[in-house]
């Protein structure tokens, strides 16, 4: 469980690092996806299509349909990912999800927060799904 990222946005990270993993094999069915990653097809299906909607993933229905990245995982961050997901609100609002706090009346880390989001919206708009090593049963 993250702190930062909704479940959602979790499992569409994990679908694209799946879908990058496995680029050569063309379109990937959201059954096949669901059961490598144990998460519901329902659910996977409907946070891709979000992903399809932003020129992100691309999807095909029929026998040889499902979801395959639309661009080179060089091409894209996790920040891109995120930001469709989650929005930009992670890096707006309160790390304690306190709705007063802000600028004019800052809660006691809102100071300390600051520098670690930015930090951390960074080091996402600089990580692309390339930079992932592929996972592989040899490697266990």
């Amino acid at each position: 469980m993250t702190v930062l990222f909704s479940r959602k946005c979790e499992y569409a990270l994990q679908g694209i690092l799946y879908l990058a993993e496995k680029q050569d094999q063309g379109n990937i069915s959201a059954d096949q996806i669901a059961k490598d990653l144990s998460i519901s097809k329902d659910f996977i299906s409907k946070t891709l299509q979000s992903l399809v909607k932003e020129g992100i993933v691309l999807s095909s229905r029929g026998k040889t349909g499902g979801f395959a990245l639309a661009r080179a995982p060089e091409e894209l961050s996790l920040l891109d990912i995120i930001l469709v997901i989650d929005g930009n609100g992670v890096f707006e609002s309160c790390v304690l999800g306190l709705p007063t706090c802000g600028s004019d009346s800052p809660c006691s880390v809102h100071e300390q927060w600051g520098p670690l989001r930015e930090a951390s919206r960074q080091m996402l708009a600089n990580t692309t799904v390339a930079q992932f090593k592929p996972t592989n049963e040899t490697d266990k």
